[in-house]
């Protein structure tokens, strides 16, 4: 257990610094960034006009079964990353660190979710001020993935990061 609470304390930022992701964030960090702090990934490919870069296996990072990194080809900037947890992430760790449902009404300058469901019928938590989704596994319960972006003042982008 306490390991568990040791890797995901590892693996989840702190509100401070939320929507970047081990000194990676989106809409600033560059390619080159990604590779000095990480090395050369375990996978390198272009799909739908971003080159991904994926760390899994004996290159995952710590903390993670599999982070991906979408880098923009033309700038070289990364715009989204995708990091699937190694340990259960439970929802009451996701609510500690990155805040709790929004109130009713205009949202507070603090991070706060909306709960959303994709078209798939995938819940996921909506921080919009901080440019993050976190997907839910079918429990409801344990964290599937989280995606980090930069920050929208609309909360639809996340759901499209999410095709």
């Amino acid at each position: 257990m306490y390991r568990a609470a040791a890797l995901a304390a590892a693996l989840l930022p702190t509100l401070a610094g939320a929507k970047s992701w081990n000194g990676i964030e989106p809409g600033v960090s560059k390619l080159d960034d990604v590779m000095q702090k990480f090395g050369e990934p375990s996978k390198r490919v272009r799909s739908e006009g971003v080159e991904i870069l994926a760390y899994l296996g004996d290159k995952a990072i710590r903390g993670t079964q599999q982070s991906q990194f979408k880098v923009n080809p033309a700038t070289q900037v990364v715009e989204r990353i995708d990091v699937f947890p190694g340990p259960v992430i439970d929802k009451d760790a996701v609510e500690n660190t990155y805040g709790r449902a929004c109130p009713p009404g205009p949202p507070p300058g603090t991070g706060c979710y909306v709960k959303k469901v994709t078209d798939d019928f995938r819940t996921y938590f909506q921080y919009a001020k901080l440019g993050l989704a976190v997907f839910f596994s079918d429990d409801g319960k344990t964290v599937q993935s989280f995606i980090f972006t930069q920050a929208k003042s609309d909360s639809s982008g996340a759901a499209r990061a999410a095709h």
